[in-house]
């Protein structure tokens, strides 16, 4: 129940002596060290006298005053500290009396989002507050095709708001952090870039969660489910995987501004299904089929509700105007922008032409795949 990546990390301890190191003693312990360190502890002034020394220190010219200034906050402390309070860490036991760990946040006054996978199958939820308290939670909703979940807490401590969404995806290169509790580490911070969009992962069940943020950011076992957010303090995304070196991933806002809210109120959600599998086309399958550009996602099997409107071999080009290159831009349209029961437009190149056909939108199920895994 966490995130899929794991890091190896190693320390190097070096004993203390009572007595303090000379200079040359503290320049022979740095060459013997593989790691580097950020500085040797001794009484030195800089100038490669010993301070302690008052007949060898420079005087100061009567211009030369000395200044002090206080620490300045980054951009990363100034995030930290106005969401900290909102982020929670999540004890779970499940069935069996095995315990796991995620993160979550508040997105509404009593409700905390977090990843499905993190409190799937699971008999108590306790959440640990940024001032150390423990409230026990209860699941309100779990949606495992977006790997999302909502839990909620009677008394949430008076010092927690909600996290604001960003809007618009964040475009590539965009700086962010993840704040969770990797490894039971409360309240860390790790950062990094938006590396990719639109990118499509495995969800716990048997389907793919579209629109997903790729992101450098390290995620550990622990993250899933706590926020990624850019350094306007605005939540771009909820951590759920990660993959291998600098390789991490988020669920969009998007998706959780469709998905949580119905969770909230009917403990569930419905996905629109178009009842078919695809792939891409290739330059190899378009020549085949008469296309004169790989364009569009060529259908290999059908099922309800498109099996009498959509054949094999029907290359689908766009849904209500919109244009479909990809399967990424599929899986999106159909999860961002329809709904169960929604009539749309398909335009199609079969046969050597293009035509249009209508359909209506079933509900997405265990026997009915958008796309394969």
């Amino acid at each position: 129940m966490h995130a899929w990546r794991l890091f190896e990390s190693g320390t190097i301890i070096m004993p203390m002596k009572d007595e303090r190191l000379s200079r040359r003693q503290c320049l022979g312990a740095l060459v013997g060290l593989t790691a580097g360190l950020a500085g040797c502890s001794g009484p030195f002034d800089g100038l490669g006298t010993n301070s302690s020394n008052e007949s060898t220190a420079t005087p100061r010219s009567p211009q030369q005053t000395e200044t002090t200034s206080e620490p300045t906050d980054t951009a990363y402390t100034g995030v930290y500290r106005n969401a900290i309070d909102s982020i929670v860490q999540l004890s779970v036991t499940d069935a069996a009396g095995r315990n796991g760990q995620g993160s979550g946040f508040f997105v509404r006054d009593r409700y905390i989002v977090t990843n499905a996978h993190v409190v799937s199958d699971t008999n108590e939820v306790q959440a640990r507050f940024s001032e150390g308290e423990w409230r026990a939670a209860s699941i309100v909703g779990v949606d495992p095709s977006s790997d999302l979940a909502v839990i909620t807490i009677e008394q949430p401590p008076d010092y927690t708001t909600p996290l604001s969404l960003r809007e618009e995806q964040p475009p590539v290169g965009t700086e962010v952090v993840a704040i969770g509790t990797p490894f039971g580490f409360e309240g860390s911070l790790t950062s990094g870039l938006v590396s990719g969009v639109d990118r499509l992962i495995p969800a716990p069940n048997d389907y793919t969660i579209p629109d997903a943020i790729q992101t450098s950011a390290p995620v550990n076992p622990g993250n899933s489910g706590g926020p990624l957010m850019d350094l306007d303090g605005q939540v771009v995304g909820v951590v759920t995987a990660g993959g291998g070196d600098n390789l991490a991933f988020a669920i969009s806002t998007a998706l959780l501004d469709r998905v949580v809210p119905a969770l909230i109120e009917d403990g569930g959600y419905e996905h629109a299904a178009l009842g078919v599998t695809v792939q891409p086309v290739t330059p190899d399958i378009a020549q085949q089929i008469g296309l004169d550009q790989p364009r569009g996602v060529v259908v290999r099997n059908v099922e309800d509700p498109a099996a009498d409107v959509l054949q094999q071999q029907d290359v689908i080009v766009s849904i209500n105007e919109t244009q479909i290159n990809s399967r990424q831009q599929l899986a999106s349209f159909l999860a961002l922008e329809a709904s169960p029961g929604d009539s749309v437009r398909i335009t199609v190149f079969r046969e050597g032409s293009r035509q249009t056909v209508t359909l209506t939108l079933g509900t997405r199920s265990d026997s009915i795949g958008v796309l394969p895994r």
